[in-house]
């Protein structure tokens, strides 16, 4: 398959994580009448990823996530020279993401921008936590969402199920880190909403940017080291 036709692909998939996994939030989880909380706007970014594993898995590799495309070029399952193209789609991807989500959004009489579904620490983390805790938890996140993926893709893994436990994996790290800095574990699903939030949301962006890479790429080394047998 070629670069473009992946990348294309990449771009699909970050724009269905990010309009469904945020638009959960934005729409569904802030309608006072259906109240799926915390527990909803998790499965629901749980479900993009599962879906898409499906849908796309079998033409890019369902990245959608530049930390995971990170984390598995340094874990060798990824080549480098292919980094640049998929980093871009997915940050497209979740830039038009939020942007479909904002027009929807936008639709609503009294609708009030608000954090947009921004992660943000301090001052803006849901739970008010400090800089050192959201990027504590986005690191140690990251790292074990990229254990799971590696693992779930480890050639002997049972065949033609990873998306079944990365989904799962997606869905319980948002029931731990919403309340922290609303989850991001991946740069481009944080860029999307921040465009459209700017101020604090960008200033705050290198975070979800840095700890997220930074808890991948000590995956891509660790899980190697762990899974190798050496005898």
């Amino acid at each position: 398959m070629s670069l473009g036709k992946r990348a294309t692909a990449e771009f699909f998939g970050t724009f269905w994580l990010v309009f469904g996994g945020c638009g959960s939030a934005v729409l569904s989880a802030a309608f006072p009448n259906l109240g799926i909380g915390f527990l909803g706007v998790a499965l629901a970014f749980g479900l993009t990823v599962l879906t898409m594993a499906y849908a796309i898995g079998h033409i890019s590799g369902c990245h959608l996530n530049p930390a995971v495309s990170v984390g598995l070029f340094v874990g060798k399952r990824f080549p480098g020279k292919d980094l640049p193209a998929y980093i871009i789609a997915q940050c497209i991807g979740g830039v038009c993401g939020a942007g479909a989500l904002w027009v929807v959004a936008t639709g609503k009489p009294g609708f009030e921008l608000g954090g947009f579904a921004s992660n943000g620490y301090g001052a803006h983390s849901p739970g008010q936590y400090s800089l050192g805790a959201c990027f504590t938890a986005e690191v140690l996140l990251t790292f074990f969402f990229l254990m799971v993926i590696l693992g779930a893709t480890d050639a002997r893994a049972p065949q033609g199920f990873a998306g079944v436990p990365i989904g799962l994996c997606l869905t319980l790290i948002h029931l731990i880190g919403i309340p922290v800095t609303n989850l991001s574990v991946n740069p481009a699903r944080s860029l999307g909403p921040a465009v459209y939030v700017g101020g604090w949301a960008i200033e705050q962006l290198w975070l979800f940017w840095l700890a997220p890479i930074l808890g991948a790429a000590i995956a891509g080394i660790v899980y190697p080291a762990v899974a190798t047998d050496s005898r």
